[in-house]
């Protein structure tokens, strides 16, 4: 049967899985909660601990088990071993949608847009493209994963979408990090596409010591799902939980 479009969808989000080759198991019961009480799960990067093939195949196998719908974006730690298009590939034998600046549709309801993001420092004190190749380099990877997400928002012909990324995109959810790293756990260059086309929500990972949730500057809901972050505060239900 399907979907009321005005219905509401109960949305799982978490991020920082970082799996690791002996973590066979380890997810068995995220899984089960997530069967039992959502109709879509979104996953926020460093999906894997190093980014090798074997932690994607573990993964992928405790994913399994899913029964309900999942897109994903890539965190840094996915990065690490240049094996993302093998770890990709492992999480699409098990119906993963893994995001790069495209979009996934929930049902003609609900669209996802993902990007992993990147660095570069918020508001007034936001890195700029001056001086040395590799600062404009820097630079430039920030620029080109917001251009990224504003492509992927502008194709979404949908009422009501969300937005998953791993890096943050306001400094408010990066409260309770050390203040010297916060430029690099995320940029506002990323919310600026959030702001112009609208969500109903933005997912993000990456700062486990952070805060919970903030606002985007026109008011959008931003929620810090990194697993390690959520282990402290709600032990026994290891993700977000959302009506959207």
């Amino acid at each position: 049967m399907a979907r009321d479009p005005g219905s509401k969808i109960r949305l799982a989000a978490v991020g920082d899985l970082h799996c690791r080759e002996d973590h066979h198991g380890r997810f068995r019961q995220l899984v089960k909660q997530v069967n039992a009480s959502a109709d879509l799960l979104v996953l926020c990067g460093d999906l894997t601990d190093r980014g090798m093939i074997e932690e994607g195949k573990v993964l992928a196998e405790e994913l399994s088990a899913l029964r309900v719908p999942c897109a994903a974006v890539l965190g840094n730690h996915d990065y690490e071993h240049n094996q993302v298009k093998d770890i990709c590939g492992e999480l699409a034998k098990v119906g993963v949608h893994v995001l790069d600046g495209d979009h996934f549709i929930f049902e003609k309801t609900l669209g996802v847009a993902g990007v992993k993001g990147f660095g570069g420092g918020f508001g007034n004190a936001t890195l700029q493209a001056f001086g040395e190749g590799q600062t404009k380099g820097f630079v430039q990877e920030a620029v080109t994963e917001s251009l990224k997400l504003e492509a992927a928002l502008s194709h979404l012909d949908v009422e009501r979408k969300v937005v998953i990324m791993h890096y943050a995109p306001i400094p408010e959810t990066l409260e309770g990090e050390n203040i010297e790293i916060r430029p690099f756990l995320g940029t506002s260059r990323l919310s600026m596409p959030i702001d112009h086309y609208g969500a109903e929500a933005v997912f993000h990972g990456h700062a486990h010591h952070g805060a919970r949730n903030g606002t985007t500057k026109s008011g959008i809901p931003v929620y810090n799902v990194a697993m390690p972050l959520l282990a402290k505060h709600t032990p026994d239900q290891r993700f977000v939980l959302l009506e959207v």
